[in-house]
């Protein structure tokens, strides 16, 4: 199986994920020319060499109408719409914000932009607007925008401002637009089966940005990065930004340690500031053989319990960990209707599961047996459809490939349109 096996031990950015996947490529320069020729409007990407502690990788820079923003995240341009009244009406101040991957840089916000702009804030809306008329596939595009949509959530979050509120500088939305683009290209085009992602490094200390000095990681950051292994460490400073979190989030199939696997290309991308560490992302593309899970099944039998309260102890297990649980009629003593119900699970949540067997359920006794399950690979990708952006899960492996698109949202436009769940289907699936 084709598998991708990104190394966050230096955190994680847009730019730095840009370089490491583009050393995977065989050329890289053609992939720089397609990137140069989507039509981002003023952007111009280029790669150079760069060294740390050593190891020899590649820096990505974005220039907007010649001049280079310093690859400013996301967040920097967040701002909710009564925060770019401020902006719009007062532009003396001064925006300072020190990155950890090696670059401080401030710029005044007046009328005059030293580029020749006037000073303008895009909605996620007119970020969409552009990313739709970008030259890649409709994939590409759905990613693109999946992305956006975890950044815009969580500064929504932790700003307490609506989605739709959020906005972005013009001209470093731009820079923003090309790193997240060309991850998604990039992710398109290597195609793996599977993307494994390291527990993630996200710095500690503080951050100054435009709403003021933040914890590291930064709330946005942190709340895209839940349900994510990460952790701190004695490097100061901001490593993982929410642009480089959502890209992990958005592709990632599960996080942890590097597999058993064959690798065939190896790429570096690396940020600008010097640490004891070689501050960059590393990124393997390989092969790993697909092995069948060690599992446990947890049984038990009950003849007196309402159906209400099986429904229940099933959502209470479901939450616990279990990977599956069902019911089967059976006769029991004495000539008794009863309900048999099982469980599969991990073997490491084995003693969690049975825990919540006798706590929700009336039995007094689990059987265990051990199992070994085949699944094929599975990945959550956003695809534009005329009925807008849809989840859908792909599950690939043993020469199978299938695509299933998502219930909860196929009935959600069922509803809002007015028609019914198999015309939704049929409509998103371009029957």
């Amino acid at each position: 199986m084709k598998t991708l096996y990104i190394q966050c031990e230096m955190g994680a950015a847009g730019d730095m994920l840009t370089a490491a996947l583009l050393e995977l490529l065989p050329d890289p320069d053609a992939f720089l020319a397609q990137m140069n020729a989507l039509g981002i409007p003023g952007v111009e990407v280029k790669r150079e060499k760069s060294v740390k502690c050593g190891i020899t990788g590649t820096h990505i820079s974005v220039t907007v109408n010649g001049e280079e923003e310093e690859s400013l995240d996301v967040h920097d341009h967040f701002h909710s719409h009564e925060h770019s009244h401020e902006h719009e009406h007062s532009h003396g101040h001064t925006h300072e914000h020190e990155h950890e991957h090696g670059h401080t840089h401030e710029h005044a916000h007046d009328h005059a932009h030293s580029h020749g702009e006037h000073h303008h804030h895009s909605s996620l809306t007119d970020i969409e607007h552009i990313v739709s008329h970008l030259n890649v596939s409709e994939k590409v595009k759905g990613d693109v925008n999946a992305v956006y949509r975890l950044i815009a959530e969580a500064e929504s979050h932790a700003h307490g401002t609506p989605v739709n509120e959020i906005h972005f500088h013009e001209v470093g939305s731009m820079d923003a637009i090309a790193d997240v683009t060309a991850v998604c290209l990039l992710m398109e085009q290597l195609a793996p089966e599977e993307v494994v992602v390291s527990p993630v490094h996200v710095g500690s200390g503080k951050v100054r940005c435009a709403h003021g000095i933040l914890p590291v990681p930064a709330p946005a950051t942190a709340y895209i990065l839940r349900d994510v292994p990460v952790y701190g460490g004695s490097i100061s400073g901001e490593l993982c930004t929410p642009t480089g979190a959502a890209l992990l989030k958005h592709f990632a199939d599960r996080f942890g340690n590097m597999p058993i696997m064959k690798v065939n290309a190896v790429g570096y991308g690396m940020g600008k500031k010097d640490f004891p560490v070689a501050n960059c992302v590393r990124a393997m593309l390989g092969e790993t053989e697909i092995a069948a899970d060690a599992m446990v099944e947890l049984a038990c039998n009950v003849d007196d319990m309402t159906a209400e309260a099986i429904g229940f102890a099933s959502e209470m297990l479901f939450e616990g960990g279990a990977r599956d649980v069902f019911t089967i009629p059976i006769g029991m003593k004495k000539s008794r209707p009863g309900t048999l119900i099982k469980v599969i699970c991990s073997e490491q949540d084995k003693e969690k599961i049975a825990a919540l067997l006798f706590k929700h359920t009336t039995t007094i006794g689990v059987r265990e047996t051990a199992l070994r399950r085949y699944v094929l690979n599975r990945r959550i990708e956003t695809a534009e459809t005329p009925l807008g952006p849809v989840r859908r899960k792909v599950s690939e492996g043993y020469g199978v490939s299938r695509v299933k698109y998502e219930f909860d949202d196929l009935a959600k436009i069922a509803r809002e349109q007015g028609i019914s769940l198999d015309e939704a289907r049929r409509i998103a699936e371009g029957k």
